[in-house]
């Protein structure tokens, strides 16, 4: 039986740039010879992708916060199941752009549903999987509120363009309240979890972010090889 692979999260809020820096590390861990899956969440499976077009839609209206937390985790139960565990198995590393971490501070905390219907419905639905590692991105909220709305707003002009459907603002309709609650939901966990939760400073240069996150995995992971960045 192969060993059980590793299982890293990025987490935090749009526009810190996770999925950039989930690229960056793919690469260099592949470099170094390992096998490696990218996912994401919500989506990551064709049903999961389904339901992401229905959380993410501006044109979604009315979705109550205890609807839209079931479908992230109906999302996340199919992405397990069907991407997540059996490459873990199989021994591969799997790096997940958001993962529960971001059901408990954007509907626990942005939505005020609380943690503790987020870690149940996680026991029961998920089986409580745990990520290895997760790393928390974090950078000023202005800024980062910013380039997710401007990242969005080119993604839907460039869709339209093309004939597509690439309308993910739902979120970043939300005010600045908001995302200050999921900040500090954030905050909250990575003080709760701090063995599992490294917090990255991604107000810098791409590069010095880069250095950070290889040398979070290197640290925590021990993965037997040298990640070059």
């Amino acid at each position: 039986m192969s060993r059980r692979g590793k299982f890293i999260t990025f987490e935090g809020l749009d526009g810190t740039g996770k999925s950039t820096q989930m690229r960056k590390l793919a690469a260099a861990l592949r470099a170094a010879g390992h096998k490696v899956v990218e996912t994401r969440e919500p989506g990551g499976t064709a049903t999961g992708e389904k339901i992401r077009r229905v959380l993410l839609d501006s044109k979604t209206e009315g979705l109550a916060p205890l609807a839209e937390m079931a479908l992230m985790f109906a999302s996340r139960a199919q992405h397990i199941a069907e991407v997540i565990q059996p490459a873990l198995d199989h021994g591969q590393i799997v790096l997940c752009d958001r993962f529960t971490d971001s059901t408990e501070a954007y509907q626990g905390s942005g939505r005020k549903l609380g943690s503790e219907a987020v870690l149940k419905l996680h026991r029961i639905l998920c089986g409580d999987l745990q990520p290895d590692l997760t790393i928390l991105l974090d950078n000023d909220l202005r800024k980062s509120i910013g380039r997710a709305r401007r990242r969005n707003h080119k993604a839907v002009r460039r869709s339209e363009s093309l004939g597509e459907h690439g309308d993910e603002n739902r979120f970043e309709q939300q005010n600045r309240a908001f995302f200050a609650r999921v900040r500090d939901g954030y905050g909250a966990i990575a003080k709760r979890e701090p063995g599992r939760v490294v917090v990255v400073d991604a107000s810098g240069e791409k590069g010095e972010t880069q250095r950070r996150v290889i040398e979070a995995v290197q640290k925590k992971l021990k993965l037997g090889t040298r990640i070059n960045d």
